[in-house]
């Protein structure tokens, strides 16, 4: 990195006019690929690359520092930030382009030109309240910006921060605490630190703030020198510190809870040639259904309490108004009857009709002639035994643009497909938890993106959740990092939560993972398979369940209160000159 750092404004003159102005452009892709290098995922013995993000913002804050030194524009800040920013979404998730060319670019440029409404805040903030509550604001801008990200239509929550040390999880054990969101404070302050250590807080021209209190700066000034060990000293002690905590902590943790056998499934039926009718080379509802009940049954004994099957494993449209007396549910019935004690959890997509009456339809329910007012669901449906009534589970946090559509973007980006059908799918508020026979075994039905969500599946846990169960088909990313991402960060959830995951998907990876987010059992990419496990059925609530998300909210009231901050110093500022 010291070959690519460039030299401060006072030694800028040494450099030719064609050198300087390529610096940004340089430490924007140096900044990107260290982003990119950070991010999971890596094998295993490189897992530790995680590190890297606690650098990887140090070319972006002295980009930044540089252009403002040298006076450059608003407009060419955002430039040269965004440029970063879209590298890094493009290196990283990329394979989104697998499932449609037109929804892989969406997802790059939009989630970058997005990310940077906290960086430009940072810019601003910085300009006119002073560096030193500029750089504080930074990750409060980011982390309340992230907390956005999370909650709203166009949510796409891949790319926090806090995720990318999905692979190294032995360094956030604490996660449990904070939640993923700790992980992305961590990342800012060390990598603020490390910036400040390395190059100082230096000042282009006069803050408002600065003005206002007579003090200007001159353009690059450096604060006084500070001994080598005092400068350093803060970065060090910020990145070891949460390390040797989370050591200790998984060190002490033992596995909690009453044991259960589960057996979970993966089918590898192709979603773009054989999972549905559409495809040229379908296969059958009634044959999928045998491939699931044989892989079953090859792990199955006498002690399986339960079995799990992905998402949309049953695709074939189900009515829930007479769900009983479809030929497969009917067939599902009769193999429960010949294994009594094992219950079933499979994916389907599920409908629910409302009548001719929009009164008394849902805001996201479609209309046709013969049918009324209905609502398509991506469920999770659970059969007890051979005669209990099921209980439905409709996924809640849907994918935008492939499952909701925005009603004020409908228009935008109806056509944009991220895998799967394009529409609004019907969903839930609340978070359903499966109760089975087996008093402690109680399992969380999460499907497919659901389980990116850090405080989404806290909510399970909080009703009673003893397990979680993901179900997904990530197929439509073919072999890609995208489905490895996706498992890797299921095992930040088991840290947040402390609950042992069971993970059945389409095709991908299927496994457990145990509850300090080790892999205990994975499978291989586009095979059929089944895997048997033990698991724990942990009752006690982690602080982050208790709670809740503390950090979301909190920076987005900081963000605000900052924000206000900054109007009042440009008012005061506009007064003064007037």
């Amino acid at each position: 990195m010291s070959e690519l750092s460039v030299a401060a404004p006072a030694e800028a003159a040494t450099l030719s006019s064609r050198q300087v102005a390529w610096q940004p452009a340089v430490l924007a892709l140096v900044g990107a690929v260290l982003l990119w290098l950070g991010w999971p995922v890596h094998p295993a013995p490189l897992a530790g690359l995680a590190a890297v993000l606690l650098v990887g913002w140090v070319p972006y804050l002295r980009m930044e520092q540089l252009l403002v030194a040298r006076g450059a524009s608003g407009w060419k800040v955002f430039r040269y930030t965004y440029l970063l920013l879209v590298l890094w979404n493009a290196f990283t998730t990329w394979w989104v382009s697998f499932s449609t060319l037109g929804g892989g670019i969406a997802a790059v440029v939009l989630n970058a030109l997005l990310m940077c409404i906290p960086t430009m805040a940072f810019y601003h903030t910085k300009r006119l309240a002073g560096p030193k509550l500029g750089y504080l604001s930074l990750p409060i801008y980011w982390i309340a910006f992230e907390q956005l990200h999370l909650h709203w239509d166009l949510t796409w929550p891949w790319l926090t921060l806090g995720n990318g040390f999905a692979q190294a999880n032995y360094w956030v054990q604490w996660y449990e605490y904070t939640g993923f969101l700790g992980g992305s404070l961590w990342i800012w302050v060390v990598n603020i630190l490390l910036f400040r250590a390395w190059f100082g807080f230096q000042y282009s021209a006069a803050s408002t703030a600065d003005r206002l209190n007579s003090a200007v700066n001159r353009p690059g000034e450096r604060s006084p020198a500070r001994p080598l060990a005092a400068r350093w000293l803060a970065p060090i002690v910020a990145v070891l510190l949460p390390i040797l905590v989370s050591y200790f902590i998984g060190a002490t943790y033992q596995e909690k809870g009453e044991t259960a056998e589960v057996v979970v499934v993966q089918p590898n039926v192709d979603p773009f040639l054989e999972k549905f009718s559409s495809n040229p080379n379908f296969i059958p509802y009634d044959a999928q259904v045998t491939r699931l009940l044989t892989l079953t049954e090859q792990q199955l004994t006498p002690q399986t309490k339960l079995v799990l099957w992905p998402e949309t494993a049953l695709e074939e449209a189900y009515f829930e108004q007479n769900f009983e007396s479809n030929p497969k549910v009917i067939r599902l019935r009769g193999w429960l009857r010949q294994h009594p004690g094992v219950e079933l959890i499979t994916g389907m997509t599920t409908i629910k009709m409302y009548g001719s009456s929009k009164e008394t339809a849902t805001p996201t329910a479609r209309f046709r002639d013969d049918l009324g007012y209905y609502d398509v669901f991506n469920s999770a449906v659970h059969f007890t035994n051979a005669t209990a009534p099921v209980t439905f589970y409709h996924k809640s946090r849907l994918v935008p643009g492939v499952e909701k559509v925005p009603v004020a973007l409908t228009k935008l980006i109806a056509n944009i497909d991220l895998g799967g059908t394009v529409g609004s799918y019907g969903s839930q508020e609340q978070r359903t938890v499966f109760n089975t026979a087996t008093p402690a075994l109680r399992l969380a039905p999460s499907i497919c993106y659901e389980s990116v969500y850090g405080d989404f599946m806290a909510e399970y846990v909080k009703n009673g959740a003893t397990l979680i169960g993901i179900i997904t088909n990530d197929g439509w990313w073919s072999d890609s990092p995208g489905h490895k991402q996706h498992f890797q960060y299921a095992t930040l959830r088991a840290i947040e939560t402390r609950r042992d995951i069971a993970r059945s998907a389409n095709t991908g990876i299927s496994g457990f993972i145990n509850q300090k987010g080790e892999v205990l059992e994975r499978t291989a990419w586009w095979v059929q398979a089944v895997s048997r496990h033990t698991v724990h059925l942990n009752q006690e609530l982690t602080f982050y369940v208790k709670h809740g998300d503390l950090l979301g909210p909190a920076t987005q009231v900081l963000a605000v209160l900052l924000l206000v901050l900054v109007l009042v110093l440009v008012r005061r500022f506009s007064k003064s000159v007037a």
